[in-house]
């Protein structure tokens, strides 16, 4: 394992897994807070169609899928918000769309294509100084507008109704964060590709929502998770000669299935303890009598 770190291949891995991390851990938490999973799982498969697009016209996939996605992300974020539309049909609408067009144009494409698995299901051994360059910038953007405007976006993300009633600009402050949640997604492809993007999104957040309930305390905690689900991915990776992308994924619902079970039968100890207590403190109520 010392020796496949001097790999660039491998450092560019461990340095993507940790820019993802503090990505997705700023938004993965406005995602859960906001219940936007079935959204943003939309914007995913949407993204699909900018690559194909890009593929045909021959621009980079990925900047045709960020433009795409960001596209995507407004319209049902327009489309949700009319009276004659349902926030679930414009999510199906632009999810199916985006889909349909890669496919598409990835056949209709004049030029080689390149593995579209990649794409599906993604290799973080494949990112390159590019993608380094562009979840770092998106980290910095990120980190940078929650620090400046974490009270109002927490405001927004809890209640919107209250939100408005303190003055602050709820649809400039979504219209944003969808853009952001569509920018997280492209930026993380190449790591675990669009089928599993989500979970990157959405595990760790839900995992650190298993200590705490305080929106900065999950953002932190949800980015260590996520970095350890990372680690821990690619080491199954290596040793085991699996996808990444998958491994990934797969050990960081193993850390919730751990974290789960230790909590539930903390509880369980816990409230078995207090019970004890109160019939030991029963018992000797009654034999003083």
């Amino acid at each position: 394992m010392d020796n496949i770190l001097q790999y660039t291949f491998m450092q560019h891995a461990l340095l993507g897994s940790l820019l993802a991390s503090i990505v997705c851990g700023m938004v993965g938490t406005y995602i859960v807070t906001r219940r936007l999973v079935f959204i943003s799982g939309g914007l995913t498969h949407a993204s699909f169609g900018g690559i194909g697009i890009g593929l045909y016209v021959g621009v980079p996939p990925l900047l045709a899928a960020a433009l795409f996605a960001v596209l995507s992300a407004f319209g049902v974020e327009w489309l949700s918000k009319r009276k004659d539309m349902r926030e679930d049909s414009a999510i199906a609408v632009f999810w199916t769309l985006g889909m349909a067009l890669g496919v598409m144009f990835s056949f209709l494409s004049p030029a080689f294509a390149p593995d579209l698995s990649a794409y599906l299901f993604g290799n973080i051994l494949t990112i390159t100084a590019t993608d380094l360059w562009l979840l770092g910038c998106l980290a910095i953007v990120l980190t940078a507008f929650f620090t400046l405007y974490l009270r109002p976006l927490v405001s927004v993300a809890f209640d919107r109704e209250f939100a408005r009633s303190q003055g602050i600009p709820v649809h400039t402050f979504e219209y944003l964060m969808m853009m952001f949640i569509a920018l997280s997604i492209v930026a993380c492809l190449r790591m675990v590709g669009i089928v599993l993007v989500i979970s990157l999104l959405t595990i760790p957040q839900t995992t650190a929502n298993l200590f705490t309930g305080r929106f900065r305390n999950v953002i932190w905690l949800s980015m260590l998770i996520g970095y350890i689900s990372c680690l821990g991915g690619l080491y199954l990776s290596f040793r085991l000669n699996v996808p990444s992308g998958a491994s990934i994924i797969f050990f960081s619902i193993l850390i919730y299935t751990v974290c789960k079970t230790v909590k539930t039968v903390s509880l369980r100890w816990e409230r078995g303890k207090g019970q004890r207590t109160t019939a030991d403190a029963a018992k000797r109520t009654t034999t003083s009598c």
